[in-house]
């Protein structure tokens, strides 16, 4: 393959805002995952991402921004869950399976029952090579704010996420740390809308925090490296979708699945040749 075909996708202005827009959802994205994997709100993400269909086919109805309903939505799942597993003898995980799976039939249903130009597939999946100026200014603005956030306050939420009573102890507004998350949660799921969908969104929420997690031992290092490992997955794959005639979003997820596979593996190794080194040091 010449030099000419490899700089082929940069051509085109469809995948010009493809890159841009990976860059973008990216960083936010990264930065959240690691806080979610550390305080396991992985299936928060999950819930919140399928929960947030019925605030968009509830404001395409009442003629709102579709981010108002997403937002709304995403919020509405988060406090019903909380609420309800506070108030019960029900795990938080089963409880956020019937939120999520609940709220999401109602999105389909509603969906189903009026006549739109929306596509299902592109709320789905993801439409990233259909993204528009719109979409990406709004996606940079949310970004800015969920990084901005994160990053200003990491070690307040890293706290937050090992020990709340410490942290309360410690003179901090938990109530505004526990929500400001799942504020951040929704805003991102709702900038990652255009780029992956509500259903793929939760591989880029888990996948760049689980991956540096294995990788590193630092909570600092692990964040950049996070957004190191997303950027560059999201950009490979969009990369590669193109000469595989494949959607971006689930070829960015296979990316990540593999590295993610390739770092469990070589922190298997690690640790094993760790134990060898420490029995042959004690005998």
């Amino acid at each position: 393959m010449d030099f000419d075909t490899l700089m082929l996708p940069f051509q085109f202005g469809f995948m010009q805002n493809a890159f841009l827009i990976s860059m973008i959802v990216s960083v936010p994205a990264a930065l959240l995952s690691c806080f979610l994997v550390m305080k396991g709100w992985a299936l928060m993400g999950d819930a919140v991402s399928h929960a947030v269909l019925p605030g968009i086919v509830l404001a395409y109805i009442l003629g709102i921004p579709l981010i108002i309903g997403a937002f709304a939505a995403g919020m509405t799942c988060a406090l019903t869950t909380g609420y309800l597993a506070s108030n019960s003898r029900i795990k938080q995980d089963t409880v956020m399976g019937v939120v999520f799976s609940g709220m999401f039939g109602v999105g389909i249903v509603l969906y189903v029952s009026i006549e739109t130009n929306m596509h299902l597939d592109h709320i789905l999946f993801g439409n990233m090579l259909g993204v528009g100026p719109d979409d990406m200014w709004l996606a940079g603005i949310i970004s800015a704010g969920v990084g901005l956030l994160l990053v200003l306050k990491w070690k307040d939420f890293l706290l937050h996420s090992f020990d709340p009573a410490q942290a309360r102890a410690s003179g901090l507004w938990v109530n505004g740390l526990h929500y400001g998350l799942l504020a951040a949660l929704s805003l991102t799921i709702v900038a990652t809308l255009s780029a992956a969908g509500l259903i793929l969104a939760i591989g880029l929420l888990i996948a760049p925090g689980a991956i540096a997690f294995l990788i590193v031992r630092k909570f600092s290092t692990m964040l950049w490296v996070s957004v190191l490992v997303c950027m560059a997955s999201m950009l490979l794959g969009t990369y590669a979708s193109f000469f595989l005639d494949s959607a971006p979003a689930p070829t960015i997820i296979l990316i990540l699945t593999a590295l993610f596979i390739v770092a469990f593996i070589r922190r298997q190794m690690v640790t094993r040749r760790t134990s060898r080194q420490r029995v042959a040091a004690g005998s």
